[in-house]
């Protein structure tokens, strides 16, 4: 194994003041500023302050350009049986989108 192996720490997330603190804290530790942040996941720099300062209103799927670019993973912890659930909806979505593809929609 290299030195350089990267070691990630599951943190919970209960709020949105949560989540803007850990995506301050790897932020700073890669030394990259917001408004390169910003400028990077294509949102604004106001945004990337909103974000870190917790902000309830902010958008997920702009929080989400933020975290993939910072390297970020996101996941949620669910009970067996949604899993199960999740699974089945996820094989009908595929499979829709295949019928889409196949008719050139």
């Amino acid at each position: 194994m290299s030195a350089a192996a990267d070691i990630f720490m599951k943190h919970p997330i209960h709020s949105p003041e949560d989540l803007g603190l850990v995506i301050r804290a790897v932020r700073k530790s890669t030394a990259v500023r917001q408004d390169d942040l910003a400028g990077a996941a294509g949102v604004s720099r106001q945004f990337a302050v909103d974000v870190e300062k917790g902000k309830p209103t902010i958008q997920l799927g702009r929080v989400l350009l933020l975290l993939q670019e910072l390297g970020i993973s996101l996941s949620v912890d669910i009970p067996d049986e949604a899993s199960k659930t999740l699974s089945m909806l996820k094989a009908r979505r595929q499979a829709k989108r295949e019928t889409s593809e196949d008719s050139g929609a």
